[in-house]
């Protein structure tokens, strides 16, 4: 959905020119979706929220009119490793850009705000905390400001995922430079959200654009935990090896933990979390960055900000907190167009560990609420039988009209699905016989008939309900449980250490008026099928002029890491793999040629064009 812009239409003449710039300072020859209209917008003096997913082109939406506008565009954002990259990339396509953060020395600094007053900048890339000083307010306030980009803007928001409290303050922006546009940018925000956006940010009155959520390219995939550890080592040998990938885990223990178990398996894997030394985050987040074939085992401390194009998979091995968490995370995933994987285990110990959270927050009565209502929705995205990507696109209020989305597991492999009607009366039977103080353990075994020290020591062996349950083993059994938690018949009590109690709906389900349909507890045999079915987006895999040359491709990205080594950034801050793969397929003889391949612009056919068409000839002579 695009809420239309209000705006006057601009004239032909800026048009060309916002076009213009497009193709010579980055390399493209058209604007994607609903970028051209944003553009203008904020080119012409407008404000905007901007909702646009991971890959989709947000920050072209506030470079380019920072270019086109008289003064700096100055670019609000909480991630340093963001400043960093976007910067390099743009001095790269010949920008004038720099950032203002802690990491600059005072002299730096002070190089920086000279620039600034200068006239000497295009963009400014300042963390929230340090614009809000009274001194960094007073040079804007002398300065030539074009407009003012928050990022992230969701960290504004109490009811957000990331909710950080210097963003409040960023209302003072509205109020001291009533004139400069202001553009809000976030991957993932629900209706509340959205709201609590445009109020902090003044921005109630402005259009609200809101682009398509769905990523194609990614295969969404959530297995039942049995030992999640094994299960990521099999995901990763069998589909990703030497793929870079991101692994989140809730604690960090898990996370140091997991990191050396896949090092031990062969697979190069790094902690990162905040507990480690500062130091030693940013040389794994480097080398992540920089090398080919990382994996990053983290909390959710890593990864906003992170613009590696080239990450083949996301994994889960504990649950989000939210959808909103969710898919701001495994968006993180396939930056490039490629087929790539949103993978997660889950199990109901998740469902317990996360209500248990909530209840022992500090938070607010209704701050729980709405929290728990999050975890809700995210569970019942795990536990569909019907197409994943259609509930995740429907929790953004996005309608899908396919039921089919032929790339996540359940459209790819259907599950089977039973009537467990008797199934879900015989589980809240035993839960309330046996005075609905106990989690899924031992439910578990009340119903198998299983004799065990706290069976007997209760006297759970004598109840009506022990052994009605033998027809089915203990993992039909929990795949049960989570999916009458899932529908609320059920509910994990977190203060009660996973206590499952009867909720009001359970009453109609016993009394027979309510239906039951379960999803089967997946079997091998169907997650293999999945992993052999070919996927939705493979086709963005192959360059639209045919096959790469595989010697060019590997000579070139070779030049290119050589190039990145020398300049000391990432390597595809100097040319993307996209723009790589184009030249590895058209094989251009002349700088006119290459200038027409996406990713090349004016400063980089400058610095890289004789080289590249060098590198071309070369592979040639030898094939």
């Amino acid at each position: 959905m695009i809420v239309p812009d209000s705006s006057p239409a601009p004239t032909p003449a800026s048009a060309v020119n916002a076009l213009s710039l497009l193709n010579s300072v980055f390399g493209l020859s058209s604007f994607r979706g609903s970028q051209e209209q944003i553009v203008r917008h904020i080119a012409a003096g407008g404000n905007c929220l901007v909702l646009m997913p991971t890959g989709g082109g947000k920050s072209l939406c506030y470079q380019l009119p920072s270019l086109l506008r008289k003064g700096c565009g100055i670019v609000v954002s909480p991630l340093i490793a963001l400043m960093r990259d976007q910067v390099a990339g743009l001095i790269e396509a010949g920008v004038n850009a720099a950032v203002l953060n802690s990491t600059l020395s005072f002299q730096e600094a002070s190089d920086v705000e000279r620039r600034l007053l200068a006239g000497d900048l295009d963009l400014l890339y300042v963390a929230p905390e340090r614009l809000l000083t009274p001194r960094c307010l007073n040079l804007l306030g002398q300065a030539d400001i074009a407009l003012f980009a928050i990022d992230e803007a969701h960290c504004v928001s109490q009811w957000g995922h990331d909710f950080r409290p210097e963003y409040i303050g960023l209302s003072v922006l509205a109020e001291r430079f009533p004139e400069v546009p202001r553009i809000a940018l976030t991957a993932t925000a629900d209706e509340l959200t959205r709201k609590e956006i445009a109020e902090r940010l003044s921005l109630t009155d402005a259009p609200c654009f809101v682009a398509s959520f769905d990523r194609p390219n990614i295969r969404y995939e959530i297995v039942d935990k049995q030992n999640s550890l094994n299960q990521l080592k099999a995901f990763i040998a069998e589909r990703h090896t030497g793929d870079a990938g991101i692994v989140y885990c809730l604690s960090r223990a898990k996370v140091e933990d997991v990191a050396a178990a896949l090092t031990d398996a062969g697979i190069p894997a790094l902690p990162y979390h905040a507990g480690l030394d500062a130091s030693l985050r940013a040389r794994n987040q480097d080398r992540f960055l920089n090398e080919d074939g990382i994996v990053v085992v983290a909390t959710i401390a890593f990864g906003m900000g992170i613009d590696k194009p080239n990450v083949r998979f996301v994994a889960h091995l504990d649950l989000p907190k939210s959808i909103e968490a969710y898919y701001q995370e495994t968006g993180r995933a396939g930056r490039d167009g490629k087929p790539s994987d949103a993978w997660m285990a889950y199990g109901l110990s998740d469902i317990v560990q996360q209500r248990r959270m909530i209840d022992e927050s500090n938070g607010s009565e209704a701050f729980k609420r709405v929290s728990i209502g999050k975890l809700d929705a995210l569970v019942g995205l795990a536990e569909t039988a019907h197409c994943r990507r259609r509930r995740l696109l429907g929790y953004f209020g996005e309608a899908v009209e396919a039921e089919n989305c032929g790339n996540c597991d359940n459209c790819l492999v259907p599950p089977k699905v039973i009537d467990g009607k008797v199934i879900a009366q015989k589980l809240l039977s035993c839960a309330y016989r046996t005075g609905q103080r106990f989690g899924a353990m031992h439910l578990i075994d009340v119903l198998v008939g299983r004799m065990t020290e706290k069976v007997t020591q209760f006297g759970h062996d004598k109840l009506s309900v022990f052994g009605v349950g033998r027809e089915l083993n203990e993992k039909q059994w929990r795949a049960a449980l989570r999916q009458l938690v899932a529908m609320g018949h059920l509910r994990a009590d977190g203060e009660a250490y996973g206590a499952l109690k009867l909720t009001e709906s359970s009453r109609a389900v016993l009394k027979g008026e309510t239906d039951i349909w379960l999803r089967e507890a997946a079997a091998s045999t169907r997650n293999r099928a999945i992993r052999s079915k070919s996927r939705r987006g493979e086709l963005a895999a192959t360059p639209a002029n045919g096959a790469t040359d595989p010697a060019l491709h590997a000579a070139l990205k070779a030049w290119r890491s050589e190039i990145a080594r020398q300049r000391g950034v990432p390597a595809y801050v100097v040319l993307h793999d996209s723009t790589i793969d184009g030249i590895a397929s058209t094989k251009p003889a002349s700088l006119a040629a290459l200038r027409g391949i996406p990713g090349i612009g004016d400063k980089k056919l400058e610095h890289y064009g004789e080289e590249l068409i060098a590198l071309v000839r070369a592979t040639a002579a030898e094939s």
